[in-house]
Parts: structure tokens; C-alpha cells; sequence
């Protein structure tokens, strides 16, 4: 199998026990095939034969985890397993206390309450990359970073989530999966690491 760096060259290598760390630019089909009108992973990675492990929705950006090794794949991404995921979450207006508890505690979606969380609120997270296109900006309406960690992965769930407590989402980006982060991947990089969940 093919593996490549995070200055995208490839090399040959045994895949057993290997992940790819990528970062998903906002926009980018989570899948390797599409109909051409967006683009998809195949226009990042080179690599045959590997496949996401969890998904990031078009309008989310940050870590996706990839891997030929099916059994390795169900471990990540399998519900029953539970493993964490860590999103940074800009906010449009400011997180008090009350929508922070609220947040923790498990808020009602349509599809049944949330799981506690783990919440907090945080300066924009250093060395962030600029969004392309940018975030909508309201002159007058203020914003806010929170750091939020699941342990469930339901469908655009973190959006719906500062929505039901009336803080909308406005860029979501998730920097670590269990025991994997994004470290210093620029949007569109991806490297190769060890894997023992």
C-alpha cells in the first residue's frame, strides 16, 4: 500500500496498524468519489485503498482519520466504543454560564438528549488557519470559542447543540480524535502515524 508524508510524497510501506491524520479543508466531500461540483479526498490523497473512519460534514474542517485496516476503522468510528472527539467552535454571541451547564449537561435534540460534555469557553485557538470563504460578520453581534468534547458523534450533533441554547455555529473544527490531533497539518495536509487505540 501507498503512504505519504505530510509534504505529500508517497512512499511504499506495510498499512497494518497505520493512520492517515488529514485535515479537511472546509468545503471537501468527506468521500473519495463525488459528481465534480465539490471537491473530494481523492483531490488530497493519492493513497488506494483507505477509508475514512468517521466523518466531518462539507461546512466542518479539521481531523479525519483514514485506514485500510477495517478493524482499526471500527474501533475509531464505532458508537459503542465512545472515543472522544475535541472541536473547536466559534460561536456567534457570548457563552455564558447557564448555556455552558446546559451544553454539559446534555441538551434535548430531536433525535433524543445528548450525552454529557465536556465544555468550556476559550481564546481562538492559536495559529489558526483563515477560512475559505470566510465566516459571516456581523459588525454589531459578538462571538466566542468554545472547546467541546463528545463522546457520541450524531449527525451535525455540536451544531444542533449550540443551537438548542441559542449560540449558532458559525465554524466548527475539530482538532482531535482520542488520541490523535491535528498537531501543526495546514488545511489539506495529511501524514501517516502510528495506531493503537
Amino acid at each position: 500500500m501507498l503512504l505519504g508524508g505530510r509534504d505529500g510524497r508517497l512512499m511504499t510501506e506495510d498499512a497494518v496498524g497505520r493512520l492517515i491524520l488529514f485535515n479537511k479543508p472546509y468545503g471537501v466531500v468527506c468521500q473519495f468519489s463525488g459528481d465534480g461540483s465539490r471537491p473530494t479526498l481523492k483531490d488530497f490523497i493519492p493513497v488506494p485503498d483507505v477509508y475514512a473512519a468517521g466523518r466531518l460534514d462539507l461546512d466542518s474542517e479539521g481531523l479525519l482519520l483514514l485506514t485500510g485496516d477495517g478493524r482499526l476503522q471500527h474501533a475509531i468510528a464505532h458508537p459503542r466504543r465512545r472515543m472522544e472527539k475535541t472541536y473547536w467552535v466559534q460561536v456567534e454571541g457570548l457563552a455564558q454560564e447557564p448555556a455552558l451547564q446546559a451544553l454539559e449537561a446534555g441538551v434535548e435534540l430531536a433525535d433524543g438528549p445528548a450525552r454529557p460534555c465536556r465544555v468550556r469557553r476559550i481564546d481562538e485557538p492559536a495559529g489558526l488557519w483563515p477560512r475559505h470563504p470566510p465566516i459571516r460578520s456581523r459588525r454589531h453581534i459578538p462571538t466566542d470559542w468554545l472547546e467541546i468534547v463528545l463522546s457520541e458523534g450524531r449527525n451535525r450533533q455540536v451544531r444542533r447543540m449550540t443551537a438548542r441554547v441559542g449560540l449558532p455555529t458559525l465554524r466548527l473544527i475539530r482538532c482531535a480524535i482520542g488520541p490523535w490531533s491535528l498537531g501543526d497539518l495546514q488545511p489539506g495536509q495529511w501524514r501517516v502515524t502510528e495506531a493503537s487505540p
